[in-house]
């Protein structure tokens, strides 16, 4: 692409939509071909006598268009066409992120977290069929009553350390997600601002986006989030809301201390700003850190489920909130949920009540940790994060892997993993040359031997070991 200069003359409009349809006049034409990279912004600027920002917005526009693909600080390369010659549809990472939606079978599941299978199946179909037995009518009928023992099981569940959250703080939900986007929903209003750290588990900034909320990124550092960059962004944009993993964040793993979540809790205090404390995964571990929540009861919303330590697929999960709070939240939940069968909710309740989920939780963490031991043999020597009780490992990759390319080279050899850019909660021109991929759901642990065995052998190799265009 050296040699080559648009032609700026065929069109009229703005320019940097003409130096767009230049550009997608030169792939229509094969004159640019597929994985061709384009010239770095500020060489073309310089070359057409452009800004820089001007040849960012074609760029962006060629995106939308589905033309190209980038990825910063790798470049931006023109995307294959259809057979039929439709351009194809590439994907808006804000709101899809770069997760495969249908897998593919035949691949290696390195991304997801899920509770891996210690033989909850037969636990849970034995309450389904009881629960079946003895609640016909209400499993015939939608659910308007929700009995004590629903919230009880909240109540428990989501106590941990100090935090001893009273029976009338709870809204029953279908799993974390949904209740981290139910206060959302309930507490803000569109055009509202929500923050989120610029790594975190995204998927809730995406939803947030698709009603109208707003992202406010706020700066981390190796010890979690920045209260001074939080005070700052509370100064500029003032939000709302701010989304937070203080335990065992997602996907660094990074563990707030005490001194800063107390130092977050009063910045939230003074600007009117609502923690949301998603503790999904701080619930695996036994860190002895004070939730967010003891240092500002009256402003967090604590949420937990029995996704990653029970199952997922029977999409268990409770809120903690302020009572003043609960019943805006609770119809918000059934506003955007459709409301909580009876079935998952009554079964829910009484895997926590009877202390089966507990149990599970135990064996989950177990089998957990014996697959991170996997792990810390097999990559030894390369710079990773890992936790004995969290089913997942962020992996600092090597000069000269980028992340996405990384995880282009898995794939090719039969392992899903996450690159960075899933856990981007906007556009961010951070780079953290990371991966985070998930041990929980192999079958087996040698499964897990060998998927850990084809990172390691990637890494060994290098890119060399790897051509995109083969």
């Amino acid at each position: 692409m050296t040699n080559w200069l648009p032609d700026l003359t065929a069109s009229t409009g703005p320019l940097y939509q003409r130096l767009a349809d230049s550009i997608e006049a030169g792939i229509d034409q094969g004159v640019i071909g597929a994985g061709t990279k384009l010239p770095p912004q500020r060489d073309l600027a310089y070359d057409i006598g452009a800004t820089v920002g001007t040849v960012g917005r074609a760029y962006q526009l060629l995106r939308e268009r589905g033309l190209v693909s980038g990825e910063v600080g790798r470049g931006t390369y023109v995307l294959g066409q259809h057979a039929d010659g439709a351009k194809p549809e590439a994907p808006d990472v804000s709101v899809e992120g770069t997760r495969t939606v249908d897998a593919p079978q035949d691949k290696l599941r390195f991304d997801s977290t899920a509770a891996p299978d210690v033989g909850q199946g037969t636990i849970v179909a034995d309450v389904l069929s009881r629960t079946a037995q003895d609640h016909p009518h209400e499993i015939s009928s939608y659910t308007r009553d929700f009995p004590t023992r629903w919230y009880e099981a909240g109540a428990r569940w989501l106590s941990r350390n100090s935090l001893r959250p009273a029976v009338d703080s709870i809204v029953p939900t279908l799993g974390t997600h949904a209740a981290v986007m139910a206060a959302i929903a309930a507490l803000t209003t569109p055009g509202d601002y929500v923050a989120f750290e610029h790594l975190t588990y995204s998927q809730i900034s995406r939803s947030a986006g698709l009603i109208g909320r707003r992202t406010a990124l706020v700066a981390s550092d190796d010890e979690g989030l920045d209260p001074e960059d939080f005070e700052r962004v509370c100064a500029q944009k003032h939000p709302r809301m701010i989304f937070l993993m203080p335990t065992a964040k997602n996907p660094t793993l990074v563990t707030l201390s005490a001194a800063r979540r107390e130092a977050i809790a009063g910045i939230a205090r003074e600007y009117n700003v609502v923690l949301v404390e998603d503790d999904l995964y701080g619930n695996l571990t036994d860190d002895p850190t004070p939730l967010l929540a003891e240092f500002a009861p009256e402003r967090t919303i604590v949420a937990s489920g029995l996704s990653k330590s029970v199952a997922a697929g029977v999409r268990g999960g409770w809120l903690s909130c302020p009572p003043a709070y609960r019943h805006r939240i609770r119809v918000a939940h059934k506003m955007m949920t459709g409301g909580m069968p009876f079935l998952l909710a009554e079964v829910n309740a009484r895997l926590v009540l009877s202390g089966q989920a507990g149990e599970i939780r135990k064996r989950s963490i177990a089998e957990i940790s014996a697959r991170i031991a996997i792990v810390r043999e097999t990559l030894a020597g390369f710079a990773f994060k890992s936790h004995d009780k969290v089913p997942f490992v962020w992996l600092t990759l090597p000069d000269p892997w980028l992340s996405g390319t990384f995880k282009n080279a898995c794939l090719e050899h039969g392992v899903l993993i996450d690159d960075e850019d899933e856990f981007k909660a906007g556009r961010s021109e951070q780079v953290f040359h990371g991966v985070r991929f998930g041990v929980s759901q192999p079958r087996q642990r040698g499964d897990v031997a060998n998927g850990v065995s084809v990172l390691r052998r990637l890494l060994d190799e290098g890119r060399a070991g790897y051509d995109s265009f083969s």
